[in-house]
């Protein structure tokens, strides 16, 4: 959004999901990239056509147990993308019939295990991990969403407030093509900065994550929704 045809478009700032989510509810914004869960919450316009999913593992959502995934009762989560905690939620009541009392911290695996059984790190944390290395099993949230639904996972999608004043999406479509047409120096100028090589850095924005949303991924979209629904009707 910085730049190509698009750039000056939008009064940009930036933050991670969950914020911007809160400046949309708060009116001090009309767009935002926010996690999909907070559609439940707001009532929001979707800008149809980008976002943030996956088909298949992502890489960069791992659940970190340090006991058998059946015996989890209590979860240390990275309380940046609510999304991601209730996926967790899902995956572990859905595949390994458990739903833990879920604490938010920083994403740090050794203080998080100290006091929790088991650890949500998400985002550039999580890139950080190499889960073959780590002395405890590990899910990939998006790899387990797919096997278990045979769909897509979506993460966040561009979004509006219904009073904003403008909502087209082509400034976003615009902003997504430029960034692919200048991926090598993306990968370039951000791969230090996180802390992963460039290999990973190429193959997380162009294997493990998907931008473009179709028929399919708004189908998987919706089905997380539903289930996010149903977490809430469980009784305590």
């Amino acid at each position: 959004m910085l730049h190509g045809e698009q750039r000056g478009l939008f009064d940009l700032s930036f933050a991670i999901p969950s914020e911007c989510a809160d400046r949309l509810a708060a009116g001090r914004a009309d767009i935002g990239i926010v996690p999909v869960a907070e559609l439940l919450k707001q009532k929001l316009d979707i800008l149809e056509g980008c976002g943030i999913a996956c088909h298949g593992p992502v890489r960069s959502i791992l659940l970190i147990s340090k006991i058998p995934f059946p015996q989890i009762r209590t979860l240390a989560a990275d309380s940046s993308s609510r999304t991601s905690v209730n996926l967790a939620r899902i995956i572990l009541a859905k595949k390994y019939g458990v739903d833990p009392e879920v604490t938010t911290q920083r994403p740090d695996l050794d203080a998080m295990l100290a006091h929790q059984d088991a650890a949500l790190i998400i985002g550039d944390p999580a890139l950080r991990i190499d889960p073959e290395q780590l002395p405890y099993p590990s899910l990939d949230l998006g790899g387990e969403w797919t096997a278990m639904t045979g769909l897509p996972f979506v993460f966040a999608v561009w979004a509006a407030r219904p009073d904003s004043p403008t909502h087209a999406p082509a400034p976003f479509l615009e902003s997504l093509r430029y960034g692919r047409a200048h991926l090598s120096e993306i990968v370039a100028q951000y791969h230090e900065k996180i802390g992963i090589s460039s290999e990973l850095a190429q193959a997380y924005l162009t294997r493990h994550i998907v931008f473009d949303l179709g028929e399919r991924e708004y189908a998987g979209l919706s089905l997380f929704l539903k289930h996010v629904e149903e977490l809430r009707n469980v009784p305590v």
